[in-house]
């Protein structure tokens, strides 16, 4: 399977986002936001607040959506059965909270199963849940409105990746033409589309969806006994995925204007890793900037400790012990393509972007607040 740029033939849009004047947020008023990928199932219940927003409640689930999708094509009975039970947490917080105001979504391995229509009627039968799949430019845009936060006054090129599951996101952006203050505002404003142009706008050079993210190239490489083999194998696998990608083939360079986030649990796990965060921290991962030497000396770490020490390893975490190797080959891979001195770490994503676009649109959210990185 080939990256892609265009929607996904098997995915149903959802509403754009459109603006309206600003208004103050009815303290009683809540939204959700609900990511179910590949691997996990992850829902925000939160309050906006000026131009950032309070989370409330939170949900987390490893549900493995797609164990078994690579060879059938086809999402299996029993990974359903465990996601639907994980929508059922997830309906009975929304209730207890009595949120009105949500998009719960679903992506890459709703995307690619032949029996994915079947299973969001199977989830709205079982929980009653409005679960839409979205098209993967969808998905990358609010990646990217997300870690608008976290864009640097200084960056002139932005990457960036979202690391998933099923699939890994790539957006590369020209902030040149916009000024220094305005960056981050900028990056918020490609939520409706990336194709917006004009002058002091952001302009997206490209994007692309590889349909490789950290369970699905596991599966790809499961068979090989090898670790370092293994390791070097995904590594290789997903550059040659890149040669579409227009900043790979033109040899885009990296300099100190030049800035890549992160966003996945790889690379929050890897952070907390190189922090020795034996219990993880939020408030200490997002945002942390990390050096290509730093990131480079943990992957030596999980490469040295192997699958047995890395399933021990507090850092690491039993949920994610069998797919970091996978996420360290997709990272590694990236920073090597294009040579930075530093990573900008993101405990931020889809859900954020969800969350961030409907406060946006219902002009609750004051877009115009936001602060870059000086």
């Amino acid at each position: 399977m080939t990256p892609k740029r265009p929607a996904g033939a098997d995915a149903f849009p959802g509403p754009a986002v459109e603006r309206s004047a600003t208004r103050q947020p009815d303290e009683s008023s809540l939204y959700a936001a609900l990511d179910l990928g590949t691997n996990s199932c992850r829902m925000l219940i939160a309050r906006p607040t000026g131009s950032q927003f309070q989370v409330i409640d939170s949900f987390s689930k490893p549900v493995q959506l797609g164990l078994g999708l690579e060879a059938s094509g086809r999402l299996s009975r029993q990974s359903m059965a465990r996601t639907v039970h994980a929508l059922q947490v997830c309906r009975r917080k929304l209730e207890t909270h009595g949120v009105q105001r949500m998009r719960l979504v679903a992506t890459e391995a709703c995307r690619r199963a032949r029996n994915s229509r079947d299973f969001l009627r199977m989830i709205r039968r079982e929980t009653g849940l409005p679960v839409e799949i979205i098209a993967a430019e969808e998905e990358a845009r609010l990646a990217v409105i997300s870690c608008a936060p976290l864009v640097s006054l200084r960056t002139e090129q932005l990457l960036v990746v979202d690391i998933g599951g099923g699939s890994t996101e790539l957006v590369w952006i020209d902030l040149r033409d916009v000024e220094p203050a305005d960056r981050p505002r900028a990056i918020m404003r490609l939520a409706d589309s990336f194709a917006r142009s004009g002058p002091g706008e952001a302009r997206v050079v490209d994007w692309i969806s590889v349909p490789l993210g950290v369970a699905t190239l596991r599966d790809q490489f499961d068979d090989v006994e090898d670790d370092p083999a293994r390791f070097a194998l995904m590594s290789w696998q997903f550059e040659q995925m890149l040669e579409n990608f227009t900043p790979y083939t033109t040899g885009a360079r990296a300099d100190d204007k030049f800035q890549i986030i992160g966003t996945s649990g790889t690379v929050t796990t890897v952070a907390a890793s190189h922090l020795g965060l034996k219990r993880y921290d939020r408030t200490k991962v997002d945002g942390l900037s990390m050096t290509t030497a730093q990131i480079d000396r943990v992957i030596r770490n999980y490469l040295d400790l192997g699958p047995d020490g890395r399933r021990a390893d507090p850092r690491i975490g039993r949920e994610r012990h069998a797919l970091i190797m996978s996420g360290a080959a997709i990272l590694q891979t990236l920073m090597r393509v294009w040579p930075t001195n530093r990573l900008s770490v993101a405990d931020r994503g889809l859900r954020e972007g969800l969350l961030y676009a409907q406060m946006v649109r219902d002009g609750v959210l004051t877009p115009e607040g936001l602060r870059g990185v000086a």
